[in-house]
């Protein structure tokens, strides 16, 4: 798949004839959304659905303004384990939900302490699926661990993703993954699993997620530029980069080299080559900077309020394409992480332009 391509899909999205091409899509929540999980050319891609995007799909082949680009496309099949519920009534959809084509994914509080407005994350809509009633707010462990027998029973969901909401407490959000993670090990030992959360304010509780069976985890500052973190993420940019610093060089210690990663979004205002040197500083440290390109959706303050848009393809590919050298001159690639969002790649560009995309 051509890199360029893959960067311009991932922003500008493709239009599709109706839902039914993309089964497995969803709506608002933590992290991207809006999208479609599609295979191009076999390789999992969680696209934005646009209908204004110049993309369009004709006979399972892409297509940029009618012509074709050589590309296949293959929307990704609902799973059958969307069609049960919990001995106690809850829809194992609104527990878990397949991202890609086998990664079962979670967000195991769907509140944040951080979600008034003048604190919230300008580009993160975590309460909004909560508001529309498809979710619940807080997955209990014995729920994620019949939801995830089932995924992997069912649909071959190889690897779980959870992430929280922020909380109140010192471990903020940390000490219940721990729970959830040590709930689907107890059923599926083998089936690895990535945790994200903040920076926890005792580093302990990064060995408590290891000692609980995580064996990846994420630690997301989506951006390395203060003055960037205070305009878009009033509260969570409370955290001082130092925090950051600490827990990422104690994850490594714990969870080892490249098995830790943390997002940063291209399109918030920060100066790209910073944005890159910071990228190698992370990559020499032993941290995966998961490159992807800022996606305004709907719920957000950044979309619904300031009317931000998507970045330029051109200076994202620069971006990606930049940080995907450096990952390759330190032989880090995102295919040898456990688990988690490098593993699974479907919303980076990162694996395309590093050339170790493998069809999924």
């Amino acid at each position: 798949m051509g890199a360029d391509t893959r960067v311009d899909v991932a922003i500008q999205g493709i239009r599709l004839a109706g839902p039914t091409d993309a089964p497995v899509a969803r709506r608002a929540g933590a992290g991207p959304s809006d999208d479609g999980h599609l295979l191009l050319d076999g390789v999992g891609a969680a696209v934005p659905l646009n209908p204004r995007s110049p993309y369009t799909v004709r006979g399972g082949r892409l297509l940029l303004d009618g012509a074709d680009t050589g590309m296949g496309v293959e929307a990704v099949a609902r799973p059958r384990f969307y069609d049960l519920t919990t001995a106690d009534g809850v829809p194992y959809e609104q527990i878990a939900r397949l991202h890609s084509s086998h990664v079962l994914a979670t967000t195991v509080v769907q509140t944040c302490v951080r979600y008034a407005e003048s604190e919230r994350c300008r580009f993160c809509a975590i309460e909004e699926s909560l508001r529309q009633g498809s979710t619940v707010a807080v997955k209990q462990p014995a729920q994620l661990a019949e939801v995830a027998l089932a995924a992997h029973e069912l649909d071959g969901v190889t690897q779980v993703v959870m992430t929280t909401g922020t909380s109140n407490g010192r471990d903020r959000g940390a000490t219940h993954l721990a729970r959830c993670v040590r709930a689907v090990r107890e059923v599926l030992p083998d089936l690895p699993i990535q945790v994200q959360c903040e920076p926890p304010g005792d580093l302990a509780t990064i060995q408590e997620l290891y000692d609980a069976g995580a064996r990846s985890i994420g630690i997301h500052v989506e951006s390395l530029d203060d003055e960037v973190r205070r305009r878009w993420m009033p509260g969570k940019g409370s955290v001082p980069m130092s925090e950051y610093h600490a827990a990422w060089a104690e994850a490594v210690r714990v969870f080892g080299w490249n098995q830790v990663s943390t997002y940063l979004l291209v399109g918030l205002g920060e100066d790209p080559d910073e944005l890159v040197r910071g990228a190698v500083e992370l990559v020499e440290m032993g941290v995966y900077p998961f490159v992807v390109p800022f996606r305004p959706l709907a719920g957000t303050l950044a979309t619904d309020v300031d009317g931000a848009t998507a970045p330029d393809p051109a200076a994202v590919y620069r971006v990606t394409t930049q940080v995907a050298a450096a990952l390759r001159a330190h032989s880090m690639l995102g295919s040898d992480q456990a688990a988690g969002c490098a593993a699974c790649g479907a919303c980076s560009a990162l694996g395309s332009c590093s050339g170790e995309e493998v069809a999924s």
